[in-house]
């Protein structure tokens, strides 16, 4: 069974997985003995969404991902990597290619990777990636905006609650910080995306776009990624190393950066995430 088999063979029933975030994923053993990763899109355009981030974030190597071996408008079957326990080593190894990757840069805000489409995914939620011509005016219309939308149509936020992110939009270009050029971003590195393996750090499941830099680091610190300061701090030496500095108040701008995780997961799971993005979307503020 080659790949593409793999993907027929699951088509066709013949193969059965389990569910993880809303889509099924399965290994499969291929004729020959390799295993791999089949995965079922969530949705429209999700396989084509992830095998582009795929290739666009591994282009140059900086930090591993899964090769793509087969894909169709359903399934995507990738490249298996057996996990290991998270090691200081890798993780600042993985800090390293990360401040690398970023600086490869990307189209405009909002770019899809190449052959990727405008309408992509995070999870189980649906993203849009249209290009802008800077981060705030980015973040506020696809990324704040549709959300809040989506929390109120949910009745999860108040119209006095939506005032306030209303304000985030308003003033995003003073909270953004210094003008940064797009960087090459993962988009939902979580720490469930943070694959940790016996030769190193993986990213998988990208949501990959050309974004803010800082929201890939907003990220690692949301659901607390296993020895995220060796990451950081191997991230930020890097970073400096290439000319390209963190700015100083990146930390205080962390809450802004946490906005569009939150929101999403509160229109996806409910209201105790819409708590958390109003307390973001007021710390961003202060």
């Amino acid at each position: 069974m080659n790949a593409r088999e793999a993907v027929e063979a699951l088509l066709d029933g013949r193969v059965t997985g389990v569910r993880r975030g809303g889509g099924s994923i399965c290994l499969v053993t291929l004729h020959g003995g390799e295993v791999v990763v089949a995965k079922r899109g969530v949705g429209k355009g999700a396989t084509e969404a992830e095998a582009a981030g795929l290739r666009w974030l591994g282009e140059y190597g900086d930090v591993p991902v899964p090769a793509v071996l087969g894909q169709d408008d359903e399934w995507l079957v990738l490249q298996y990597v057996p996990p290991a326990s998270p090691a200081p080593a890798a993780a600042e190894a993985f800090g390293r290619g990360l401040a690398r990757l970023h600086l490869r840069g990307a189209e405009a805000f909002g770019s899809p990777p190449p052959g990727g489409p405008v309408d992509a995914w995070m999870g189980v939620a649906p993203m849009r990636n249209e290009p802008h011509p800077d981060w705030p005016a980015f973040f506020a219309q696809e990324r704040i905006e549709p959300y809040v939308r989506l929390c109120t149509d949910q009745r999860l936020l108040t119209s006095d609650e939506v005032k306030v992110f209303d304000t985030v939009c308003e003033r995003l270009p003073a909270l953004a910080g210094p003008a940064e050029p797009p960087a090459r971003v993962h988009g939902d590195a979580w720490s469930g995306n943070v694959h940790w393996s016996h030769d190193g750090v993986w990213l998988i499941d990208p949501a990959a776009h050309g974004a803010h830099r800082e929201s890939d680091l907003a990220m690692l610190l949301l659901f607390r990624t296993s020895l995220v300061d060796h990451i950081l701090g191997a991230y930020a030496e890097s970073a400096t190393d290439a000319g390209a500095p963190l700015d100083g108040g990146w930390r205080d701008r962390i809450p802004l950066h946490q906005l569009f995780p939150l929101l999403m997961h509160a229109a996806v799971f409910g209201g105790g995430y819409a708590r958390q993005a109003l307390s973001a979307a007021r710390a961003a503020l202060r």
